[in-house]
């Protein structure tokens, strides 16, 4: 039976909060076991094993970055649509370092396929990009390419900011 109070979604919301504090890859069932006072045998009545809730944590953060993303482009169309996206994309990404850690996961394509969050990512992206006007196959390529260098900038950032100030020598 399991145990009064942990939930699958529960423990998904913890792994991420552990993701953006520890980083995503030391989210552990030892850790999350820890955070909920609970053995590590408890939590796998709600999840199969670490790749089960890794994803779970990834979908959980490709949801909120999607919704993020569409709220901030809500209204808006050409180029202050494609501000406003990549600036919602930047603030998520370093706000929640571990949960973005976490979209950039392979995820099973048939599972990818029945996911609401990864559904909206496609609709709010080829839509804010079929306002131009493009077509496949170049449709897919200026997602690519949007999702490669918003990801590069992204990352760029990340590690400048992780990285200790040197001093200059005396």
């Amino acid at each position: 039976m399991a145990r009064a109070g942990l939930s699958t979604g529960r423990l998904v919301a913890a792994a991420a909060d552990l993701a953006d504090e520890a980083g995503f890859e030391n989210v552990t069932l030892s850790a999350l076991a820890r955070r909920f006072g609970v053995k590590d045998a408890s939590l796998y009545s709600h999840v199969r094993n670490i790749q089960d809730l890794r994803t779970r944590v990834a979908l959980l953060a490709g949801g909120e970055m999607i919704e993020a993303i569409a709220a901030a482009v809500a209204g808006r169309t050409g180029k202050e649509a494609l501000v406003a996206f990549a600036g919602a994309y930047r603030d998520y990404a370093l706000r929640h370092p571990g949960r973005y850690a976490a979209t950039q996961i392979r995820v099973d394509q048939e599972l990818a396929a029945s996911s609401p969050a990864l559904r909206r990512t496609a609709e709010v992206t080829y839509g804010l990009l079929g306002a131009y006007g493009l077509t496949e196959p170049d449709l897919t390529d200026a997602v690519r390419l949007l999702r490669s260098t918003f990801h590069g900038y992204c990352a760029l950032e990340a590690g400048v900011r992780l990285r200790p100030r040197l001093r200059p020598r005396p």
